[in-house]
């Protein structure tokens, strides 16, 4: 059951990346109406710089598929993340109104690392195998 409500979850969260990722190229959401002036100006800025919105366009489509298969979830989480960092810090400092959506997609993004620790501990433990500095030393 948990391994079902994982999948359906990992799912929808691709799905919606994907989606923002889409929109970035083709623009079929309309921005609403009543922003905040900090989050208009912030949205602004980020247009002036012409290649920032098709990067992060292009990472939300490659994360989103990434984290719909499931071998390669762990790997899609990753990629997700900077984007998603991003996302809190907008709707932290500049409008507030879109964080409990935020939190959800924290808590989501948390679950799928912690389900997948196991693949990211080869990234952070040292082996001893791999470490050419104690080959050199004996």
């Amino acid at each position: 059951m948990k391994r079902k409500i994982l999948f359906v979850v990992a799912l929808l969260y691709g799905l919606l990346f994907i989606n923002a990722g889409l929109n970035k190229f083709f623009n079929y959401m309309p921005m609403p109406e009543e922003l905040p002036e900090a989050a208009i100006n912030a949205m602004k800025a980020m247009s002036q710089i012409s290649w920032l919105m098709p990067l992060i366009g292009i990472t939300e489509i490659i994360g989103g598929t990434l984290f719909i298969i499931p071998k390669l979830r762990a790997l899609g989480a990753l990629v997700i993340l900077p984007i998603l960092i991003g996302i809190v810090l907008f709707n932290t400092i500049t409008d507030t109104s879109g964080l409990p959506v935020s939190i959800a997609l924290v808590i989501i993004e948390a679950w799928i690392i912690i389900e997948n620790k196991h693949k990211y501990m080869p990234l952070i433990l040292k082996s001893k195998k791999a470490d050419p500095e104690s080959e050199s030393a004996s």
